[in-house]
């Protein structure tokens, strides 16, 4: 057997490799839709059934170079995860160890600064409006964060993991800071992630013109937000798509 098959069999054999494969994807694409941040922001998955083991970035690595055998595997129940060697970022570790501890049904947890969603999150009132079809996928799934307190060590990851109780709430709007996105699975989560942004983008230029919205009525917001959690396959279809680019412009993602 040659070592490049070697490496390859070593690499399938790696814990939850799939699932790694899938959130190497997203850091990837993430960075390609310039939603990064420098290197912070991170995302988490869950690996087991009660949903407080989980996959997550390692510290102050560029979205754009993670690879799946790089990420880290963290127990959020763990005291003594901060003191190893391969700690993760505090901030990640205090943000989504809170979330995988509290929040069971969230399990796949992203966190981004992106550009629209944080000018959203700076203004007075940060609700993303339905005034298109993007937004209105998030009428009545949407909370906001009002008490921004810092940079999100435990305790303000704790109160943050508070305002996802709701399993019909699918991001935060962090104010004063970015959006905290929520899902099953990868795909489900970096789908929702990628279209709040470009929802975000749509409502912060239509408020550029000064002139008045055309707003949705709260009866076809809500159709069209149960529509669009029915609609079948599209976050599945759109992540093997990304997948599939990788595969042919950067298979290093999935080492």
């Amino acid at each position: 057997m040659s070592i490049t098959s070697l490496r390859k069999e070593a690499l399938t054999n790696l814990p939850h490799y799939e699932e790694r494969v899938d959130l190497a994807c997203a850091f990837r694409w993430t960075a390609r839709l310039n939603m990064h941040e420098a290197v912070a922001n991170h995302f988490s998955l869950a690996v087991n059934d009660d949903g407080t083991q989980f996959l997550m970035n390692p510290n102050q690595v560029h979205f754009s170079r993670v690879k799946a055998s790089d990420l880290l595997l963290i127990d959020a129940n763990d005291p003594e995860t901060m003191k190893g060697p391969n700690a993760p970022d505090p901030t990640a570790w205090g943000l989504h160890g809170a979330v995988h501890r509290n929040v069971p049904h969230a399990r796949c947890v992203m966190h981004v600064h992106s550009i629209h969603a944080t000018v959203l999150a700076s203004l007075a009132d940060s609700l993303m409006p339905p005034i298109d079809q993007n937004s209105a996928m998030y009428f009545k799934r949407q909370v906001v964060d009002e008490n921004y307190g810092g940079l999100a060590f435990e305790e303000e990851g704790e109160r943050c993991s508070k305002l996802l109780a709701d399993p019909k709430t699918q991001i935060m709007i962090m104010g004063n800071h970015g959006i905290l996105v929520i899902g099953n699975t990868v795909a489900e989560a970096f789908n929702r992630m990628f279209y709040f942004e470009r929802a975000a983008e749509t409502y912060i230029k239509a408020l550029w013109t000064g002139r008045p919205l055309r707003t949705l009525s709260d009866a076809v917001a809500e159709k069209v937000a149960d529509e669009m959690d029915d609609y079948p396959g599209q976050a599945d279809r759109h992540l093997a798509e990304l997948k599939a680019i990788l595969d042919e412009e950067e298979p290093a993602y999935r080492n």
